[in-house]
């Protein structure tokens, strides 16, 4: 009988997960704690309004307070509840660590 550990769907959940943790040890720890309670499935509305307005605020990056840095953190949100963007932000976050060995793993 086949297990639901070994499904491949549920391999790529897992591996997704496991990207998400790596690229969120850059994000500072007030932050980060935010963002684990976006991440639960039932905040889905929450977690769709947080990411586009991290997006609008990285496209908005001149001005003073918002910064480059909520565009990848805001498609990272959104990539919870978009399949397709799963995929992208999950390639985009293998290359950065393939380029820069070591740097979504450092700790604070």
């Amino acid at each position: 009988m086949l297990s639901l550990s070994k499904s491949p769907v549920n391999d790529l959940e897992n591996d997704h997960e496991r990207l998400v943790r790596m690229a969120l040890t850059r994000v500072p720890s007030r932050l980060r704690g935010a963002i684990d309670w976006l991440r639960v499935p039932s905040r889905r509305p929450a977690r769709v309004l947080a990411s586009l307005l991290l997006i609008v605020g990285g496209l908005l990056s001149f001005l003073p307070i918002l910064g480059l840095w909520m565009l990848p953190l805001g498609l990272i949100l959104l990539a919870e509840d978009v399949a397709l963007l799963r995929r992208g932000v999950d390639n985009l976050i293998i290359r950065i660590e393939r380029r820069y060995p070591g740097w979504l793993a450092a700790s604070r």
